[in-house]
């Protein structure tokens, strides 16, 4: 291996370990936002308080049985972004509610708008396990 790419590699682990290591929090940030744009009352203890309190993504967790009641009420749009983010909390539940509100791939969040489509863009680049 020569130097140039040696040295390359040793700028992309780098470049890796630092987005990593940050990570977790612009996952939590990331998911901040979805929760305001959704509903606070399906995340956590239910109120905006709890969310602007909030210290990691363990304190926003979806209210499964509140989320699977309040699904169906939702415009398409909300109930595509909620199955998403509730996947990345639990593959099998929000994999159910992709399939339940008509997700098939990627490609079906392309409804979304920009500001919805930035947070599942950020939760994906920052995911590191729940």
């Amino acid at each position: 291996m020569n130097t140039m790419n040696k040295q390359a590699m040793l700028e992309q682990i780098a470049l890796n370990d630092r987005h990593f290591t940050q990570a977790p929090e612009a996952f939590f940030q990331a998911w901040k936002r979805g929760v305001q744009l959704l509903n606070p009352a399906l995340f956590g203890k239910g109120t905006k308080d709890h969310v602007d309190q909030a210290e990691d993504k363990w304190d926003l967790c979806p209210n499964l049985e509140v989320i699977d009641q309040a699904i169906g009420v939702m415009s398409s749009g909300e109930r595509v972004f909620l199955a998403a983010m509730v996947s990345f909390y639990n593959a099998e539940i929000g994999g159910a509610l992709l399939k339940r509100v008509g997700v098939h791939g990627l490609s079906d969040l392309g409804g979304l708008d920009l500001e919805r489509r930035q947070v599942i863009a950020d939760l994906i680049l920052n995911y590191t396990g729940w």
